[in-house]
């Protein structure tokens, strides 16, 4: 019998509010923590007091209550969903902590926020220990359980704590296991101009972007805060539109903060079962998401053939979608853009390629960063350049609206096409900006 996961992750925010409840009230009582040992077995305790409490309800209405084997299958899911992720949990509650690189169950690499690296502990006792946890995770962490094994060498998926994970194994000699954290779950724009990734007047210039629903890309490198900014332009949404995100693996998590979007429906890619089948693939869940009445469509990030149904889902409507890429420039987005269009099902030619993108993007916000070691080894990421598409003459058309004056802050430089929107969404092009505004 499967795990019903739905049911896993009720039980384990059940349990979680109890375990906070008990800290609290220990602290408030002046007694000292508990070890983690104790904390795990009296998780168990609370899991088996949940699990009761769901047989009882289950008699009550009539309902057969789990049987003993699904009952423990059960338990054994909310505890690794609460402490599956091992020795990574100290890091992963370390708020300085940017990156975990593992080559190998002892070769742990920590970046830091200000641009440090270091080498950490073992995070298991050995290499297969590192993966039966990446197993558990696997298991447990996403809307339907990811293998990790021979057969299924690649895993990518969201912890609980909103970082994401990447696992490879069979393809190098030891497994190696990346964790990148998401510091900045509930981000806006002033925070980002707090941080120095945008200027005032380029906060407000993305504000009234999204209120105008304009589409758009959110280029850069890894590691160069694309989901940060994503989530910020996101919250720039009003509370009463629906949205649909569409991700290979659960980690923009727009719909935990209800203040700022009660409605979401988020999508995860599915991987094939042991016989090849049952996948869902990115372009299927947009094509999904355009049946599912939503106001915008939100795509994490763009790696392959969804590109051309979100660029003909862009122009067919669905105005105010946003997506992520890769890419070095934001001049470079286009060619990106084709190279995944043309190794596409539908095979998309270059001139093809270039008539959608002048049809359905409107944008493309580059993000860089730089580490500042200069000035105490910082390291700091900003929006480099601003591109609007302005049509299509063999090639596409676009002009660097905002531009780095070599001050580390995209500046304007070039006149607005659209500006009339950006006007009526609220933006004033000649009006001072103060920080915060």
């Amino acid at each position: 019998m499967s795990v019903d996961q739905n049911l896993v992750r009720t039980m384990r925010e059940q349990v979680a509010d109890l375990l906070a409840k008990q800290r609290h009230d220990d602290a408030a009582s002046g007694i000292p923590p508990m070890t983690p040992e104790d904390e795990r077995q009296f998780a168990r305790a609370l899991i088996g007091r949940v699990l009761e409490q769901y047989a009882r309800t289950e008699i009550a209405a009539g309902r057969s209550p789990l049987d003993a084997q699904a009952e423990e299958e059960v338990s054994q899911g909310i505890h690794a969903a609460l402490f599956g992720v091992g020795r990574l949990q100290p890091l992963l509650e370390d708020p300085d902590v940017e990156n975990v690189d593992i080559n190998g169950y002892d070769n742990v690499f920590i970046q830091y926020a200000d641009g440090r690296e270091e080498r950490g502990a073992p995070v298991a006792d050995s290499d297969d220990e590192l993966v039966e946890l990446v197993q558990v995770l696997g298991s447990y962490s996403g809307l339907a359980s990811r293998p990790f094994d021979s057969a299924n060498p690649q895993l990518d998926l969201r912890l609980p704590d909103g970082s994401r994970l990447s696992a490879v194994m069979d393809v190098c000699s030891r497994p190696a296991v990346s964790v990148r954290r998401a510091r900045l779950d509930k981000v806006g724009l002033d925070e980002l101009v707090g941080l120095g990734t945008i200027s005032p007047r380029l906060a407000a210039f993305c504000s009234a972007a999204v209120r105008a629903r304009k589409n758009i890309m959110i280029a850069g490198a890894t590691n160069a805060g694309k989901t940060t900014f994503l989530r910020a332009l996101a919250n720039e949404i009003p509370p009463s539109e629906r949205l649909i995100t569409v991700e290979r693996a659960l980690e923009l998590g727009l719909g935990e903060f209800s203040d700022l979007h009660p409605n979401v429906v988020a999508f995860e890619e599915r991987l094939p079962n042991s016989e090849g089948a049952g996948a869902i693939t990115m372009a299927d869940l947009v094509r999904r998401s355009l049946r599912m009445n939503p106001s915008r469509v939100i795509v994490g990030e763009v790696l392959g053939d969804e590109i051309v149904t979100m660029l003909n889902a862009m122009s067919q409507g669905n105005d105010g979608s946003l997506s992520t890429i890769h890419a070095n420039s934001s001049a470079e987005v286009f060619n990106r853009i084709a190279t995944y269009a043309i190794q596409s099902a539908e095979h998309l030619p270059q001139d093809a390629t270039n008539l959608l993108i002048a049809g359905a993007v409107d944008f493309v916000i580059f993000l860089t960063r730089e580490n500042r070691f200069s000035e105490g080894g910082s390291m700091r990421r900003y929006v480099a350049s601003v591109r609007e598409v302005n049509g299509v003459d063999g090639r596409v058309l676009s002009s660097e609206i905002f531009a780095d004056d070599g001050s580390g802050h995209a500046q304007p430089a070039a006149p607005i096409e659209c500006i009339a929107d950006l006007i009526e969404a609220g933006y004033d092009p000649v009006a001072t900006y103060a920080r915060g505004a």
